[in-house]
Formats: C-alpha cells, structure tokens, sequence
C-alpha cells in the first residue's frame, strides 16, 4: 500500500489556507485588471469560494485560451482568477506530500530543482558512466509526443486515489482535471493550470519508479517529457527503449515521439534541455540561439537581457555573451 495523504478536504478549502494562497497567486499579478477587480473585493470573493467549496457545490469554469512560442508554439489555457486561486489552495496542500514520492533526478517544476540542476546532474552522470573519459558513454534521449494533451484523466485519477483517501479531495480534483479537454474527451491537461505541473509529476512518477524499480536504470533524469538514460554499454540501452516504450504505452497510454528518439554517443553531442552536451562542455541548440539572437533586436526589456546573460553562464557561450547588450544596472 502507497504512503497516503493526511491532510484533508477542510484544510484545503479552509480561510486561511485560501488567504495564504491569495498571497502567492498575487506575486507578480497585482497590475492585471483581472487581479485587480477580484481583489477589489478580496473578502467577499474568498468567503464566497469557500462557501461554494463547503456546500460541495463548487464547479470550475472554463478557460481563455491564447498561443505563445517558447520555445515552440504552445497552447495555453487560463482560468478564471477565482478557479486559479483554488488551483493554489490545492497546490499548497499537495505539492509537500507528493514531492516525497518522487524521484531524485525527475527535475521539472519542483522546488530546488530546474533545468540547471537537470544539466550538472547530466554532467554528473556521463563522467560517472565514461569512467571520467576512459570508456564511451551512450546515452538513450527520449521524448513524449503531445504531451499534455496525451495525458490520460481516469489513469491520472486512478493514480490519484491511490495516494489520497479523501473522497471529498478526489471529488474536487476530479472537477478541475475534467474542466479541460484536448481534441479528444477525457485527454489533457491545460497548459497554464498551476496545478497541472503537479499533475503531470505524479502521472509520470509512475514511470519513473518503473525505471528505478524495474528497469533498475542508475543513470536516468527525466524533465517534464524529455528524458534521458545514461550507460557505457549501448546493448543496455537498446534493450530498455521497447520496455519503456510498452510501460508508457499501456500504462499511461502515451506515445514517444518517433522524431525524437535517439541512441548516441556523448562524444558525437546530445540535444537536451536546450543545450548540445559533449563530454568537456555544452554549446547552446542552435534553434535556441536563433531565438535568442531574435529576441535581443531592437530594445529588448532589462528582464530579457538579465534572463539570457544567466543562461549563457550555463555552458560554453562567451561569443554569444558579447552579442548581449548592456542594460543600465550592468553600466551602472
């Protein structure tokens, strides 16, 4: 039997945790005009939402949708500031307990983690697998096609009851999970949602304790749906695609990309996270370049400039650093 939750359905819905889920929603929010009007009555709309959640008589309303490029076209989907507020309240209450279930190396959307502890521990793992250069390492990169949009929501619930005891909890994620649909019914989670990254962790914790567990991988760090497995010997490699493959497949119901499966050599360099890995350095994707070098025309914002100047430090980029321009804090 999994560990289970403890806290329950009236800690989530409580005042106080709604107050104190208000305070981090609010952070870098308080100029948008939709922000502004629910707090104009702050009080009102929280005892509201509490009510509402308490009588059990809550319903999710639905989204505005809107496409970014980041790096390539996404679709987002934005709830209302009431529906976004209780996805914090869930937050808040589920993300300590179920961030202990995960893995060490899963790195997407968790506290401490991120895509530059992701590319250190890649680092890591290569001088461990090369014996620090003194043997090949393979590495088997893998992603999952449409991610998002792929995610099973009765598997997703099936997960979830597994874990959290509380019918009334289960009820209410049940709502927010079935407020979106992709093309297909009973598919997706919306991009946008603070409570899908958590969703698509716990989904994919299911994998990624297949890969520890079952397929007793070492080397193996996963970022939301790119991940990779790292070892010295390619027969290893081979044989474990076909396992992963079936255990995503019938378990998950998701699919790899068929473009986006490959079986390497560090040596030859290693598309993740943005960055081509060799054993001695890394060098920015040249698509990621291109973005950025767009990005940087005209009279880009000091946010912009300071954002790219950090990622540069991550890898071998010192000729792109002086096409960066100067914002006034870096004169100053």
């Amino acid at each position: 039997m999994r560990v289970q939750l403890v806290h329950t359905y009236d800690d989530i819905i409580s005042r106080h945790n709604l107050l104190d889920a208000w305070r981090e929603f609010l952070k870098g929010k308080r100029n948008r005009k939709d922000v502004q009007e629910f707090q104009y009555r702050l009080s009102d709309n929280i005892l509201t939402l509490h009510r509402d959640l308490a009588a059990r008589t809550y319903t999710h309303g639905g989204y505005e949708h809107f496409k970014v490029n980041d790096p390539k076209p996404r679709d987002i989907h934005k709830a209302s500031v009431r529906d976004r507020l209780l996805h914090h309240a869930l937050y808040r209450q589920l993300y300590p307990f179920f961030d202990k279930t995960f893995i060490h190396d899963s790195y997407s959307c968790r506290h401490l983690k991120g895509t530059h502890k992701a590319m250190n521990r890649f680092r890591e793992f290569s001088r461990i697998v090369s014996k620090n250069d003194t043997r090949t390492a393979w590495v088997l990169k893998c992603d999952i096609r449409k991610f998002f949009a792929s995610i099973d929501q009765q598997v997703l619930m099936d997960i979830l009851r597994a874990y959290i005891p509380d019918h009334d909890i289960l009820t209410l994620l049940n709502r927010v999970i079935e407020s979106f649909s992709s093309t297909e019914k009973g598919k997706g989670l919306p991009l946008g949602n603070l409570t899908s990254q958590l969703l698509v962790n716990i989904y994919m914790n299911e994998f990624d304790q297949f890969v520890k567990h079952q397929l007793k991988a070492k080397h193996y760090i996963r970022y939301a749906d790119d991940f990779v497995f790292l070892s010295d010997d390619r027969d290893v490699l081979a044989k474990l695609l076909p396992q992963a493959q079936s255990f995503l497949q019938t378990k998950l119901k998701l699919e790899l990309h068929p473009d986006k499966v490959s079986l390497g050599t560090l040596v030859s360099g290693i598309d993740f996270l943005g960055w081509v890995h060799f054993p001695h350095h890394r060098v920015l994707r040249t698509s990621t370049k291109k973005r950025m070098l767009r990005n940087l025309q005209g009279e880009p914002s000091e946010a912009t400039v300071a954002s790219y100047q950090g990622m540069l430090g991550w890898g071998n980029a010192q000729r792109l650093s002086k096409l960066i321009p100067k914002t006034k804090t870096t004169l100053a």
